[in-house]
């Protein structure tokens, strides 16, 4: 019984889920379906080749990036709530045998514990999405968690979550963008900074790590998982660079920045690295990536019938084609130890 009731509160909690993410689905205006399609070209770029962000986007490009990304997670987060990545991340492989949702957890809890978050402690997630990380470690922790991030309809969703599970004391989310400098907090507002998957978007990633250094307290730590390039990388081949290209609109990805210049970034900061590492066993996160896509392919086909036979509208087959374009890609590249979306950085101020 002790084990029957928080099973039966999850399943409740995953049908009510996903009935609110099918009804805004199913109610999407024409336009918005448009503009998170076009969202995508953002991915085309990196913020290494600026004058091509200015010659597609002009020189007011980053205001037509920070749009696009709002057009892309307020529709892509309801599309991932259908299935296990709500947290919109594909976790470290910490345990073959568990779901996707049970080696998020696994890997939220390893995090938990190097950022050493203690009722009382401040954390900070940046890019916090939905707010379903935050209320973990808050819940896991006692610790209060502040999520930023640059999407409405997230935020709204993450309050509405940590109100239900009584956490809105615990928890904030404030609107905010991890590229405008200072950050809104003042010099040691935190005993740790967290992201996951989230600083591909940094366009300048020295002056955030500089600004994270700033805000955090004299001991407290930043852990991340995040995209990354590997050694096995070569730029110059042609398959490894279209496979990278590929994955960049499938993970939501501008940069892509090698493990070195990371570590370099966190290092010039002047924080003292503690972690560098795949947690996956083996190095591979791709049991899990196979696993997510495999189940988007399945829930496409079935849409596309539900569709062809007029009960749901024909945008669900569109929106469905592109979410799940290219997951074979990501697997590809996470077994050739190419690029992961699950590298693991730890480090002390």
């Amino acid at each position: 019984m002790s084990t029957l009731v928080p099973k039966l509160q999850f399943f409740g909690y995953r049908i009510a889920t996903v009935a609110r993410s099918l009804k805004t689905i199913y109610t999407l205006p024409p336009e918005k379906v448009d503009a998170f399609l076009r969202s995508y070209e953002i991915y085309d770029h990196d913020w290494e080749d600026e004058s091509k962000l200015v010659e597609s986007m002009g020189s007011d490009y980053y205001n037509e990036i920070q749009k696009k990304l709002v057009d892309y997670y307020s529709v892509l987060n309801h599309l991932c709530a259908l299935g296990q990545v709500e947290k919109m991340y594909i976790p470290p492989a910490m345990d073959l045998k568990k779901s996707i949702i049970k080696n998020q957890a696994l890997f939220e809890e390893l995090m938990a514990g190097d950022l050493e978050l203690k009722p009382g402690n401040k954390a900070l997630d940046i890019g916090c999405g939905r707010g379903r990380v935050a209320s973990h470690i808050a819940k896991l922790t006692g610790a209060a968690v502040t999520g930023m991030n640059l999407d409405l309809d997230q935020l709204a969703s993450a309050k509405r979550f940590a109100a239900a599970k009584g956490l809105n004391k615990q928890c904030q989310f404030i609107h905010g963008d991890l590229n405008q400098h200072p950050l809104p907090f003042s010099d040691g507002s935190f005993d740790a900074v967290y992201h996951i998957q989230v600083f591909s978007y940094a366009k300048d990633l020295q002056k955030l790590m500089d600004d994270i250094y700033r805000v955090l307290k004299k001991g407290g730590k930043f852990a991340c998982l995040d995209w990354v390039s590997l050694a096995n990388y070569n730029p110059k081949d042609p398959h490894h660079a279209d496979l990278i290209r590929r994955i960049k609109p499938l993970i939501g990805a501008v940069g892509t920045p090698s493990v070195e210049k990371y570590t370099k970034c966190i290092e010039n900061a002047g924080f003292k690295m503690l972690k560098s590492e795949n947690p996956s066993v083996g190095g591979t996160q791709a049991p899990l990536i196979d696993k997510a896509d495999k189940f988007y392919t399945r829930l496409q086909k079935m849409i596309e019938l539900l569709v062809k036979c007029k009960v749901l509208p024909k945008h669900f087959s569109v929106l469905f084609e592109r979410l799940t374009r290219d997951g074979q890609a990501f697997v590809e590249a996470d077994r050739k130890q190419i690029a992961t979306s699950c590298y693991y950085l730890v480090a002390e101020k």
